[in-house]
C-alpha cells in the first residue's frame, strides 16, 4: 500500500484534504526482471508541465479539471476552504478534485520556482 492526498469538495461546496490508500500488487511486469508492485491504471486524457516562480500565490479558485498533480521542483502550500494548510515537497502526489464550489488557494513557498507535472484524470 502507498498513499496519496486528496482534495475534494464536499455538498456544501467546502474543499477538504484526505488521505486515501492505492493497493499495490505484486505483478510480473517486464520478465526477466525481478516483479514489481504495481497499482491499477487509471484512465487519464493528457498532461502538462507547469513552471510557478518563487512566491507565486493565488486567491480562491477551483481546479479546471480532475487532476494528478505532481511536485517536480519547488514547494507548494495549498489552503482547502475548510482552513487546512499543507504543504507539498519534491516528489509529493496530490489529486485536486475540487472543482466545484470555493475551491483552493495556492502558492509557491520555496525560494525556488516551482516545475510540476499534471496528468488530467477522466470521468468525474
Amino acid at each position: 500500500m502507498t498513499t496519496y492526498t486528496h482534495l475534494y469538495t464536499d455538498e456544501f461546496g467546502e474543499s477538504h484534504f484526505e488521505e486515501v490508500e492505492i493497493g499495490l500488487m505484486l505483478t510480473d511486469y517486464v520478465p526477466p526482471a525481478p516483479p514489481l508492485s504495481l497499482s491499477a491504471f487509471w484512465p487519464a486524457s493528457q498532461v502538462r508541465f507547469m513552471n510557478a516562480p518563487a512566491g507565486w500565490a493565488s486567491d480562491w479558485h477551483p481546479s479546471s479539471a480532475r487532476n494528478l498533480f505532481f511536485v517536480i521542483s519547488g514547494e507548494w502550500e495549498v489552503t482547502a476552504s475548510d482552513g487546512e494548510t499543507r504543504r507539498f515537497a519534491v516528489g509529493s502526489v496530490l489529486i485536486v478534485e475540487d472543482t466545484t464550489g470555493k475551491g483552493h488557494s495556492s502558492r509557491v513557498i520555496s525560494e525556488a520556482d516551482s516545475l510540476a507535472a499534471m496528468v488530467q484524470l477522466d470521468g468525474v
